[in-house]
Parts: structure tokens; sequence; C-alpha cells
């Protein structure tokens, strides 16, 4: 039973129903409400609004505006297109403005899915989308929580970086923030400018390192704006309260420089001292205004990515997507392989890992691992010798220079400075090979052939992103290992077809990370995020792949449940460690409160203010 109640003000709402939050802006009014009924008549819905006989949720009852006329229609948080009701219609001055047919938002969202089924250019696809989210937020988080896994690799990977790419060519409007070098001194009173009163996600980029696509400047804003919308379709984060951020610092990327198109700035980057100090200005601006913000740093490149990470996460709310969430990813992927291959959890301790990418995103993967088989037994620098990482000059090796602190603690001494990829598998014969270099095609057919030699289940994982940047394809991998490939990537690629069977296709995908941990720092009001909240999310997200030996993940149909199963585990590392200041209340558990707190794209009555 979903418990709805419409109410022409706030107090006569007020006398049937408990205040639980008010979001308040210039423009509108959020009001939401815990109808109080008695405790044996219980609304029961999971993470995605269905019936569940174990779990509450609490509705927002109305929503109150100060748009009228136009305005209504105008503005993507009321606007829902042919589906006012007539009393809203009325109410609302709106009358007369939209076609007279109220239509169904089941009809709605049929019809953007024909729309996007008729398109077959991937960029027209992503235009129309984006074009819908400008129009109306609360149908279009309605079309991709529904039908997330076909449209997910539309707004987000691979198609994100296409748009980026092509970000100056298809901008119709401004959405998120934009800071520039010339906004230096200014920053605290821009944020300002921000119409939201409350913000609980930024995400973040300065566009230095997009996917595998490199310097991409204030093009890079495509980025935060697509992974905002899997915060809101994933973990339930409410979309009124995140904002997309660029720092544009300038590019390196002489074809955007010259293009009369591009909208950033045309100069190189700032760097060194400079840069520090613009980054340091965002930050305090940002959190003088919204102190219990979580900052999510996305594709900084790797010389200022660790750096600004240490910077930062024992002062602010923050944390690198590149570097802890593909970290925590990439580590469920080996904990689910291990009970493919029907080892223990301490089994990781003996895994030989070649990992083929030295940058932020293969650094924290591996120092994310380390974690895990010391937490099981191994001492630090037991841990480390289990790893074997080669950049763009070969094997990290003795005598190599010009190494970051972190890149020197895996640096080898058992083979040459340099080896080759093949030289490498031939002489250390691993059981886990991983791709975080940005290199399409970096996992040679002799190299897998070799590895399938010594290992009965090689476990292969090209994380790069988009598709062209994988180390292999996914056919690849199965044919050349004889269809014994334990196989993930960080592109979506289809089931495989080979030698007469079908083999599943798992996605190591950070939105099983990211969403998750979002809700629960949100809704728990998480002072700090450590390490160990990354581990936790990583092993939960570990556990819940179900029957299937051959799936690592749960589908990501069921990503909404799974965001809130990752938030629980992190919200219990959080209250352990006395990092979480809200707390659920008596008689609701925290998978309660945590479900209590995702949004839900649904057409709240309207009612103006």
């Amino acid at each position: 039973m979903t418990w709805r109640h419409i109410y022409r003000n706030v107090n006569q709402a007020s006398k049937y129903a408990k205040l639980v939050q008010i979001s308040n802006t210039k423009e509108s009014c959020t009001i939401q409400y815990m109808p109080k009924r008695p405790s044996h008549f219980i609304s029961t819905e999971d993470a995605f609004g269905r019936q569940d006989s174990q779990q509450e949720i609490p509705k927002p009852v109305v929503y109150r505006t100060r748009h009228r006329g136009m305005e209504v229609i105008q503005d993507p948080f009321t606007n829902r297109g042919a589906a006012f009701s007539w009393d809203e219609r009325e109410r609302l001055g709106i009358r007369g403005l939209v076609p007279p047919k109220v239509q169904s938002f089941d009809v709605q969202a049929e019809r953007v899915l024909s729309r996007v089924d008729a398109l077959h250019d991937p960029l027209n696809k992503y235009d129309f989308l984006v074009s819908l989210l400008d129009r109306n937020e609360t149908l279009f988080y309605r079309v991709l929580i529904d039908h997330f896994q076909k449209i997910a690799p539309i707004i987000y990977t691979p198609t994100v970086g296409l748009a980026s790419q092509k970000s100056q060519v298809i901008f119709r409007r401004p959405r998120g923030m934009y800071f520039s070098k010339y906004d230096r001194g200014c920053m605290n009173t821009m944020v300002y400018n921000w119409p939201q009163e409350q913000v609980d996600v930024i995400v973040v980029t300065d566009g230095s390192r997009i996917l595998g696509l490199g310097d991409l400047g204030a093009n890079g804003i495509q980025i935060p704006i697509g992974k905002l919308a899997l915060y809101v379709a994933g973990g339930g984060i409410d979309p009124r309260r995140v904002l997309p951020v660029v720092l544009d610092v300038g590019t390196n990327n002489e074809t955007l420089r010259k293009d009369p198109w591009y909208l950033g700035i045309a100069e190189p980057r700032i760097t060194g001292d400079e840069y520090f100090r613009f980054v340091d200005e965002f930050m305090e601006a940002v959190y003088s205004r919204w102190p219990q913000v979580m900052v999510q740093f996305e594709d900084f490149a790797n010389p200022v990515a660790y750096p600004l990470l240490e910077m930062y996460r024992d002062k602010y709310l923050c944390f690198n997507d590149d570097i802890q969430s593909t970290g925590s990813i990439a580590l469920a992927s080996i904990l689910a392989s291990l009970r493919v291959r029907g080892l223990a959890v301490k089994d990781i301790c003996k895994e030989r890992i070649v990992c083929v990418g030295a940058g932020s995103a293969g650094l924290g993967v591996c120092e994310t691992i380390i974690q895990c088989m010391e937490t099981e037994g191994l001492r630090s620098h037991q841990a480390y010798r289990q790893f074997w990482l080669l950049d763009d000059k070969g094997l990290l090796g003795r005598g190599r220079v010009g190494l970051t602190p972190t890149q020197a603690r895996f640096v080898r001494d058992d083979l040459q400075d340099g080896s080759s990829l093949e030289e490498v598998v031939r002489t250390v014969k691993p059981t886990i090979l991983l791709g975080l270099s940005g290199a399409g095609g970096i996992f040679t057919e002799t190299a897998i052939r070799e590895m399938t030699k010594h290992v009965e289940r090689p476990v292969i994982f090209p994380l790069s992103n988009p598709v062209d940047h994988a180390e292999c394809t996914a056919s690849q991998a199965i044919e050349w290992t004889g269809g014994r490939a334990i196989f993930a990537s960080g592109s979506p690629f289809d089931d495989v077809e080979y030698q007469g069977r079908i083999y599943p296709i798992n996605q190591c995908n950070n939105v099983y990370n990211f969403p998750g941990m979002g809700l629960a720092v949100t809704a728990c009001r998480i002072s700090h995020i450590t390490e160990d909240m990354f581990q936790a999310a990583a092993r939960r997200i570990s556990s819940l792949s179900g029957e299937d030996k051959e799936r690592l993940f749960p589908p990501l149909s069921e990503l909404r449940n799974v965001s809130l199963q990752v938030a629980t585990a992190v919200a219990e590392v959080a209250y352990e460690d006395g990092l979480a200041t809200a707390e659920p209340p008596r008689k609701m558990t925290l998978h309660q409160y945590l479900l209590s707190h995702m949004w839900q794209p649904q057409y709240a009555p309207l009612v103006p203010l």
C-alpha cells in the first residue's frame, strides 16, 4: 500500500503526518512527511518502490512551489508535461498551457523509450535524453531507473566519452557550475549563485583525464553530470541536491584550444602551487556554504589525483572515485572470483597479480587489494610482493626514475625494469591480470594464452573505459583461454557465444559502489569517508551475485537494492567508528532508515505557496 496525503496547506497536513524533511529554495519547497498511522498499518516497498513485506518507505506527500503559469512548465523539477491533473492545472495557472489530455506517467515513459529506440546514433540518443533531463527530471529518472541496463550506457559510459569530446557541439544550456582560473578570489561568493540551499553530493573534475580520452578541459563537465544521474538513479539521492562542477584551469589539448566553439579557457593549464591554491579556494568555498556536502573527485590526472586526496581526505568529506571506488569494485570482483573458483576469502593472499596501468586508477586498485590482504593476515611488505605493475615503459623495476612515492612501493627487483607484458606473464605465471592502462588491445593473444598454460581459471579484468580503450574484448578473452576465463570489464560487452555455449560477461562497474556510498553518507551524516568503508562495500558487493556461479555481480537492473545493501555496510562501519551523527529512529532498522531516504521518481501533488 502506498500512503499519499494531499493537503491544501502545511497546517492541515501536520494534523495527520509527522514532518520529516523540508527542502526550501527561492522557487519551491518540498515537504516530506511520514504518515501518523497505527503501527499495524505498514507501507512496504523496496528501493524501486515495489511491494515488499519487510521494508517501509515514507512518501513525499506534497510539493509546494512558488512558480505560477509558464514558470511551472519551464522548471524541470515541477514540469510534468501532459501529466498535470486538472486540479493542478487550475491552481497553478497552467490551464490551456498544456495539451488537454491528462497523460499517465506510464504512457509518458513508453513514449520516451519509443523515441530512444527510433534513434540509431548513440550521440543522438544521449542528446535526446539530456534534453529530457532539462525538461522533466522526474520522467527522466523514472525511465532511467526502470530501464537502467538499457539507458545507463547512453547517459554514461561508453556514450558519455563521445559526448565529452563533442560537448562544445551539443551544448544546449548550462548545467552545474564552472569555476575558472579567472574566478580566483571570487569563489566564496560564487557558490551562492547556485539556487539550491542544500547540496548533498558534488562531483567535480578538472577535465585532465576524462576516461581514457585524455585532457578534455571544460568539456569534462559531461562526466559529473552523468555520474550524478547514477547517484540519483542508483542511490536515491535527491536530484535537487546534487551539483556537477568543472574546474577550468585551462587545457593542454591543442585541438580544443584552436576550436572556436570550445567553451572553456583556451589557454595552457595552470600547474604546481598555483593549481593547488586554486583547488584549495574551491574546496574552502564549497564547504563554507555546504558544510555537510560530500565531494567526489572524478577524472583528475595521476600527478594531482593522489596529492589532492591526501590533502583533503582527513579535512573534508570527500573521496576520489578513480582511486577508491575503482579499487573497491575491483576488489569485489576478485573476491567474487574466489567464490567462483571454490576458494575462500583468505586465499586472496595467494594471488599473483599483474596490473597493466600504474596511474591513479591502477594504483588505487592495487592498494585496495593490499589492504584486504593485510586484513586476511599478510604483512604489508608481503602483500606488495604479490604485485607486478607495468606502465607505458613496461614493468616498474629497480632503476626506474621519476616514480611517485606510491608507484615506488611496487618496484620489483626480480625482473628487469621495462620487461614486456609477455615476459612478465611467462615468468610470474599470474592468476589475475588487471588492465587499467587506457591502452586498447594491450592484452595480447600471446600473453593471455601464456597465462592460460599455468592457471586453470585465469582471471582477466580489462577495466579501462570506453570500449575501444579496453585492454581486450570479452570475445578475445573467452577464445584465447578456451572458455576458461573469469572475465569482467570496465565497459559493457555482450555475452559471448563460443563453441556452442553462451558465456555471461560481467561488468566491473563503479556504479555498484558509489551510489550506496552517497546514500549512507547523506542519510547518516557521516563526517569522513574511510578506507574501511570501501573495504566493507567491496565485501558486501561480492556476496550479492546469487546462485549463478559465472556471474560476479547482480544484474544492473537491481542496482537500487544493491546500493541499499552497500549503504547498510558502509553505515555499519561509520557507526562502529563513531563517524555517523544521524541515527535511525527507534523501532526503525538501519535498512529501513536508509530506504526512507531514497528519492523516488513520482509525481507528488503540486500546490502553490
